[in-house]
Order: structure tokens, then C-alpha cells, then sequence
């Protein structure tokens, strides 16, 4: 019989968010592959877990994982652990998890700590829509690409980044999408725990005389819909009606539809889009 492959959430910070059934699953398991047996081990002797650990990690996660799912394969059962939080959110597990997806082997998740999760319900941002972006890419072009996708992202937008980076990011973040909202989320469910709720201005000032500590996740304002409608709108208010209604018809659109297209662009009703034509023939 094929094994199980278990994704079990570990603390971020606070052991006390550990569950029960985690600590019986990585108890029962024949095998469990963690980011850093270093930092693992110390989580596994506190809850006087002895089950045999090998290592699985960003510079392994492909041959590892082949290696991981032929076991599977064979019937042996594996807990895959992260550093902190969920396997497979921003971490190697995604890999592993694919390749048991391919391959028909089962996999289950186990629930638990998530920092985007705990960061953004404390953020006082909007939470019904999300997106994540974990850590923004070190290459520079894709980086630039990404900021310049989340200029026009309406959804409240969740960030990780390393404490020597922060300034550089949040003046990025500044540059690129403006004087937002945000959530700067420090030290999750430690002792230290730390939220700050201001915007980007306040943010690149705090940070002119404070030096940046621990892992922070950012919670950012996504951009409104009256400012996108405002920006749709002063841009085709530069543009003449003839102009704007010569845009949709050539694309295909009947003229009386075009005529109510324009007047939702520009704010008008349709009538005056009708009575400005009829004065220009």
C-alpha cells in the first residue's frame, strides 16, 4: 500500500499553538522531512518526539522529493514539517506536494499557524480578499514586474521580508503604489509581538531611526475602486468623445453601444454623449 504523505503546521513562534494531533501524527509517522533538522529538532525533543528525521530544503527539494516519494510509494508514511507555519507556503514543500499529486499518492494537511493568516486579521485591512506575494523576488526585473502588477491589485496585499530589507522594500513599496495603508506585523504570537497600523509615509520615517528586528509580514491597502474609476476617467477625459467612441467601434462594438460604454467611462449620461455627436455632424 502507498503511504501518506501529512502536511503538519508547527509553531511560528508560540509552542503553545501546537496541536494535539499534530504531536500524535509526528509521533506515528514512520518518517519526517524538515527545512532544518537543526531548528526541528529542538521543536521535536520538547514534545518528546523521536521519530526519525531527514532533511528536505530549497537546495535539495527536487531530488529529495523523487527520493521522499519512492518511499511513499513503498508504504512509508511522512510528515513534512517547515521551519515555522504551513509546509508549501513559501517554502520547498510545494515541490514535494506536486509530485504526490502526480503520482496518485495521498496527501493530507494538517491545520495550524499560518503568518499571513494571523497577520492579516490583525491588520485592520480589509480581509475578505487577499492576495500573497510572500517574498518579493531578488532579481531585480521580476521584482520591478511584480511591484508593477500590485500598482492595479485591489485586494488587501500580504508581503514577507527579512529584517535587513525592510527599508529598501517599504521605499519600493512607496515609490510603486503610493501612500497606502499598512500593517507592519512583527515577532507573530511571541512574547514581542509587535503590529503597527499607519501608511507608507509614516512607516519610511519610523524606520529613519529604528532598526528593523526579527520577520516582518506586511499587510498593504489594495488599490480602491473609486481610485481606479477616478484614474479610468481622467485618463479618457483627455481624450476627446469622437476619439473615444472611435476606440470601441473599432474594436467591434455597435455605435449605440459604444455611445453608453463612453458615458460610463466619463461620468455622463448617455444623452449628452447623443447630443454632443449630433452637434459635431
Amino acid at each position: 500500500m502507498t503511504g501518506t504523505l501529512y502536511l503538519c503546521a508547527t509553531p511560528i513562534g508560540n509552542l503553545n499553538d501546537m496541536s494535539p494531533r499534530i504531536i500524535e501524527t509526528l509521533q506515528s509517522v514512520d518518517l519526517i522531512a524538515a527545512e532544518d533538522t537543526r531548528n526541528s529538532i529542538k521543536l521535536l525533543n520538547h514534545f518528546g518526539i523521536s521519530t526519525p528525521m531527514t532533511s528536505y530544503h530549497e537546495y535539495n527539494k527536487i531530488d529529495k522529493a523523487k527520493t521522499l516519494v519512492g518511499k511513499l510509494r513503498m508504504g512509508t508514511n511522512i510528515a513534512l514539517i517547515t521551519d515555522a507555519g504551513t509546509p508549501g507556503i513559501s517554502d520547498p514543500g510545494e515541490v514535494l506536494i506536486e509530485m504526490c499529486a502526480n503520482e496518485g499518492i495521498p496527501v493530507t494537511s494538517l491545520p495550524g499557524p499560518a503568518a499571513l493568516i494571523v497577520a492579516l486579521t490583525l491588520s485592520g485591512l480589509p480581509t475578505r480578499r487577499f492576495c500573497f506575494e510572500a517574498f518579493l523576488p531578488a532579481d531585480k526585473k521580476e521584482r520591478k514586474r511584480i511591484l508593477d502588477e500590485l500598482t492595479e491589485e485591489t485586494r488587501t496585499i500580504i508581503i514577507y521580508e527579512a529584517p535587513h530589507h525592510l527599508k529598501a522594500t517599504l521605499a519600493q513599496l512607496y515609490d510603486t503604489l503610493g501612500n497606502r495603508r499598512i500593517s507592519i506585523c512583527r515577532e507573530l504570537t511571541k512574547r514581542f509581538e509587535t503590529v503597527m497600523r499607519m501608511d507608507m509615509e509614516k512607516a519610511l520615517t519610523y524606520y529613519e531611526t529604528e532598526e528593523p528586528r526579527g520577520e516582518y509580514v506586511l499587510v498593504i491597502e489594495g488599490k480602491t475602486f473609486k481610485e481606479k474609476e477616478e484614474e479610468k476617467r481622467a485618463e479618457f477625459e483627455e481624450m476627446s468623445i469622437e476619439d473615444h467612441m472611435k476606440k470601441y467601434e473599432d474594436s467591434g462594438v455597435s455605435h449605440k453601444e459604444a455611445m453608453k460604454m463612453v458615458a460610463k467611462d466619463r461620468g455622463m449620461s448617455k444623452r449628452d454623449v447623443y447630443a454632443y455627436l449630433l452637434n459635431q455632424e
